[in-house]
């Protein structure tokens, strides 16, 4: 899996917005065609989204990267659901960071092991 790294950093991208989780909706659907993470660290799409996210104000540039972003996501996982593109954002970790992505009611947040009490039996 290709990933985008920056400064010793990787960009994980996900969706916190409520309706709509971008990874979390989708994982199902991954398991069937390849890898689940596609959708996260995807060089193309950490791309659009970096561009979208430069380009805040333009709402017709804003349409036109989203639309991007879906097809590009489409050729990733082509049954998948990408209702929680307009929220999308970049996560920039640390190399080897171990997380998951929760989701309640479409709102996607990263939570990293190293911050989590982990009970053993």
């Amino acid at each position: 899996m290709n990933k985008v790294i920056e400064n010793g950093q990787v960009a994980v991208i996900y969706s916190p917005g409520f309706g709509a989780g971008w990874y979390t909706w989708n994982q199902a659907r991954f398991l069937e065609l390849n890898d689940a993470t596609a959708l996260l660290f995807d060089p193309i799409l950490v791309d659009l989204v970096k561009q979208k996210q430069s380009n805040q104000f333009d709402e017709e540039f804003q349409n036109e990267i989203e639309k991007r972003i879906v097809t590009r996501a489409e050729e990733l996982c082509p049954e998948g659901y990408f209702g929680g593109v307009d929220d999308l954002i970049i996560e920039w970790m640390p190399m080897g960071t171990e997380f998951e992505i929760d989701e309640y009611d479409g709102s996607e947040s990263i939570r990293f092991k190293q911050n989590e009490y982990w009970i053993t039996a």
